[in-house]
């Protein structure tokens, strides 16, 4: 077996394998010798095949594992010998892909190496612990972000009117045209009014609403709105208001 080198430049490698086929065949011998005490034929007893009726019946399929098999051992004991680790699979093309029994086996194996790295002396490296104080202002800020973030809610007493802050429940129907389009829909969609999470317009139009109230919302999507169908148009959300309720101190 014969491996050269064939470029070697920057982190790109590549490399012609050669297999000849004296070696082939020795490794085609070999698993028939190996095979060959649990083989069982007609006309035969068990093992006692001959070895050249073996080669005749089982010779192809075996020439191609033992191509396979010179071939990955060629590629191991390469990257064994000179410490090389593929960044990727290596590309392995057979070259004379006219090949016939009795020729030898070309290869061609394309790579690019792992870039070598060098040792560090980590006693060497001092790190510098970093210590922020967050001034009362800040703390403030955040604890509020936190309350905000955990809010909770509770039922409004029947009859009672939404305002600015509490979560209505609500089922909705967008429409443009009078045709509902796609991702305009929901049920029992939790919608904290104020926290202008919707389209401008929509939550001030809330305030005021009861359960079990249907409202019909009128709203203009705006000219850069994400979805290009939708920019600009004048859309109705039919709202049937399930609950009201109020927020909760965390």
């Amino acid at each position: 077996m014969q491996v050269t080198e064939t470029l070697n430049e920057g982190l790109k490698r590549a490399y012609s394998i050669t297999v000849t086929a004296a070696e082939l065949d020795a490794t085609v011998n070999t698993k028939l010798v190996e095979a060959q005490p649990e083989v069982e034929m007609k006309g035969f007893r068990k093992g006692k095949v001959p070895m050249a009726m073996l080669k005749k019946q089982f010779g192809d399929r075996l020439m191609g594992e033992a191509m396979q098999e010179s071939i990955d051992g060629a590629m191991n004991k390469h990257f064994e010998e000179t410490g090389d680790r593929p960044a990727m699979q290596p590309d392995v093309k057979m070259t004379n892909e006219d090949w016939k029994a009795g020729d030898d086996v070309n290869v061609d194996m394309t790579y690019e190496k792992l870039p070598e790295i060098p040792e560090v002396d980590l006693s060497a490296i001092k790190l510098e612990k970093m210590i922020v104080k967050a001034d009362e202002a800040s703390i403030d800020e955040a604890l509020a972000n936190l309350a905000e973030t955990a809010q909770d809610f509770k039922a409004r007493k029947a009859g009672s009117k939404a305002k600015d802050g509490d979560q209505v429940v609500m089922a909705f129907v967008g429409k443009v045209d009078g045709e509902a389009f796609d991702g305009g829909s929901a049920e029992d969609y939790p919608l904290v009014l104020g926290s202008n999470s919707f389209i401008p317009g929509f939550e001030e139009q809330l305030v005021g609403v009861k359960a079990g109230e249907e409202k019909a919302v009128t709203v203009s999507f705006p000219a850069e709105y994400q979805a290009e169908h939708l920019a600009g148009k004048e859309a109705v959300f039919d709202c049937t208001i399930v609950e009201v309720k109020e927020p909760v101190a965390a």
